[in-house]
């Protein structure tokens, strides 16, 4: 069990309450450099803006360079430094060249977020295999190429922060986002083993941090694949700017090791762990009523999965007011 979600049980309801940085946070951010991945949208850009206004260099990562530009506007006018390299995660060579230009720009790297993330929703076999397979390809190649970037550079300068975006999804697994949460595990399950293999290496400056939102309003919902026939829709979403914040947060504070972001997702895991049978079941008929029977009609679509969607380049999504 994770020392975060341990607080959370001893402490509740206070201690799972969203945590976020505050200004004394400055001196552990400023002139910093963070590495954020998916941050054209939704908590990759929450996340960027909120810790340029502490001061750091934040080195931006997604597919649409004008929408990247925007977000190193507001950290810029916020007392930030940005650099903007346009990627595509699904490509190893560009997430190397993002580490190169984030070092030949600021010196080093302090922390890398691995954030960008793609789904198709619908039934598994109603999703075409290609869709499925392109998931795979982002959600975790990326990850696990960022990852190599990032900790071979940690390695070398004995410090670091990796966060990487699973998902209350990576341990309570979703019907109709069977590829989307088979990544979510596969996340958790490579963290676990990284740790194991910097604890053995006596590599105690070097923390990897396993995000584990709840759902969250984000433009995720309109820019996912959807073979349902409705649109995307997620249950009970908590707000993006609290995820982002929290996500801040823990990039400063929270120990190596999960980290559930909020209460619902803290309750989630925590249910996992004492009747995983059970909370499948109750995950699975929610999630059955807030997709399959209550969102509006839709036609199918792709979504962002093979090209940058030309949706708002938004942190909120705007879906928790429907």
């Amino acid at each position: 069990m994770s020392r975060v979600l341990l607080v959370c049980l001893l402490l509740l309801p206070a201690a799972c309450a969203m945590p976020a940085p505050r200004e004394a946070d400055r001196d552990r951010v400023q002139g910093r450099t963070w590495v954020v991945t998916g941050a054209s949208s939704g908590i990759g850009r929450g996340v960027a803006e909120r810790a340029g206004s502490l001061g750091a260099n934040v080195v931006l990562a997604a597919r649409r360079a004008e929408a990247l530009e925007d977000v190193a506007r507001v950290i810029r006018a916020g007392g930030g430094q940005a650099l903007v390299v346009p990627t595509d995660v699904a490509d190893a060579a560009a997430l190397e060249e993002l580490a190169r230009a984030a070092e030949t720009r600021f010196g080093r790297i302090d922390l890398w977020f691995n954030n960008a993330g793609v789904a198709p929703i619908g039934r598994f076999e109603e999703i075409p295999l290609r869709e499925h397979l392109r998931t795979v390809e982002v959600n975790l190649g990326g990850v696990v190429a960022g990852s190599h970037a990032a900790l071979r550079r940690f390695r070398a300068q004995g410090f670091g922060t990796l966060m990487n975006m699973s998902s209350v999804e990576g341990v309570v697994p979703l019907a109709y986002h069977a590829s989307y949460a088979a990544t979510k595990h596969a996340i958790v399950g490579l963290d676990g083993a990284l740790r194991e293999e910097l604890r053995l290496a006596g590599l105690r400056g070097i923390r990897v941090l396993t995000i584990q939102p709840w759902a969250v309003d984000t433009p995720f919902w309109a820019n996912a694949a959807t073979h349902a026939g409705r649109e995307a829709r997620g249950p009970w979403l908590d707000g993006a700017r609290e995820v982002a914040d929290a996500i801040v947060w823990a990039g400063i504070h929270a120990p190596s090791g999960e980290f559930p972001v909020g209460p619902k997702a803290g309750a989630a895991v925590l249910g996992a762990q004492l009747a995983p049978g059970l909370t499948r079941r109750i995950a699975g008929n929610v999630i059955h009523r807030v997709q399959m029977e209550n969102a509006p009609p839709a036609p199918d679509t792709s979504g962002n999965l093979f090209a940058p969607s030309p949706g708002p380049a938004a942190v909120e999504g705007g879906f928790r007011g429907r």
